[in-house]
This record gives structure tokens, sequence and C-alpha cells, in this order.
């Protein structure tokens, strides 16, 4: 299995249109130009509403800062750090209000017709198997990850590892002598893809 690393840090921020962030990408597969699937940490520094993805399957986390207000169709949703990833149509573009202060917001946006997604915090000891071959983990602290029983990385704070080659394994998250603030993420190609 072939691990990919990416570090936060080393990406070039892309201003919003509206001024109201920077987003990093980490993952753009298969290409930028044509993504399918997306992994970006945006930096949120004022209240705003979401561009419109149509077509898209959004999930959402907070990885640092007080946390949003999402105002959704069905209502108004708060994020924070503790809050599961959240799940949402990409179309339809939810107003976003600040806590208290500027976060940093872990995205993962998918191509409806080109496969499934996921997103789920991880929690060290747990095991997490998956049939997809695209998984990834995001970890805000340093971490370590284990495949199969066996320490094949151990990751920088504000991370991303992945690869297309995980089918079937097994994954656990180690706290490297931290508190692990981390996220699971993967992605299902459809089939005939």
């Amino acid at each position: 299995m072939t691990l990919a690393i990416v570090c936060h840090d080393d990406m070039a921020p892309q201003p919003w249109k509206n001024g109201g962030g920077l987003t990093r990408d980490l993952l753009a597969w298969p290409d930028a130009a044509g993504w399918q699937l997306r992994i970006s940490v945006a930096e949120v520094a004022r209240g705003g509403p979401f561009s419109a993805y149509p077509g898209v399957e959004r999930w959402f986390a907070v990885v640092q800062g007080a946390g949003v207000l999402l105002q959704l169709k069905d209502g108004i949703r708060k994020l924070n750090t503790e809050s599961e990833p959240l799940c949402f149509d990409g179309s339809d573009a939810p107003g976003c209000e600040l806590v208290a202060g500027a976060t940093l917001d872990l995205n993962l946006m998918v191509q409806k017709q080109a496969g499934s997604a996921w997103m789920a915090r991880a929690l060290p000891g747990v095991a997490w198997v998956d049939a997809a071959p695209l998984r990834a983990l995001f970890t805000a602290r340093p971490a370590e990850l284990i495949v199969d029983g066996r320490l094949v990385a151990t990751l920088p704070a504000m991370s991303l590892a992945w690869t297309g080659t995980a089918s079937g394994r097994t994954w656990t998250l180690g706290d490297a002598g931290h508190v692990p603030s981390a996220w699971w993420l993967s992605f299902k190609p459809a089939l005939g893809r």
C-alpha cells in the first residue's frame, strides 16, 4: 500500500470570491480540473453563505475554533470541534454564522454520479475497516496511522494521509502521545468507473 501524506501548510491558500475566507486543497482526485472527490480545509474568517455545488454531496467538520451555525433547510445546526461531521446537498448553499471568531473546517466533497463518500470522527484504538479503495485520515494534531496492526506513518499536525489501495484493510488511529482530533474519510467509485 502506497501512502501519500499532504501537509496543510504546504498547500497554497486560495481566497474565496466573497472574501470570507481561504481554502487549501489537500486532495483533488483524480485531478484538480476534473475532480470527483475533493478534500480541503477552509479558514473561515467571517459569516456568509456557502458556495453552491449542484450535483455534489458535501461533508463538513469543524477542526478548530468555537464553531459555526449552519442555516439548513431543516433548521439551524450548531457544529463545533466535538460534533460529528455533517453531510448535506452541495446545491443547498447554507448560510454560515461564526459562533465566536474564525474557524478551520474540514470539507469532503464528491460528485454524486462519481460514487459515494463518507466521513467520521476517528477514535484512538478503534479499528476501521471499509471496502472503499480510496481512504484517508486527516488529523489536526500529531497522530499515528496503524494499518493491519503495523505502524505505517507518524503524521504531523494538520495533515492528510491517503491511498487509493486501501480496500478491506484495517486502519487504527494511534495518538502519538496527544489527544487526537482526527477524521476518517473514504470514497467508493460508482460501478463502471
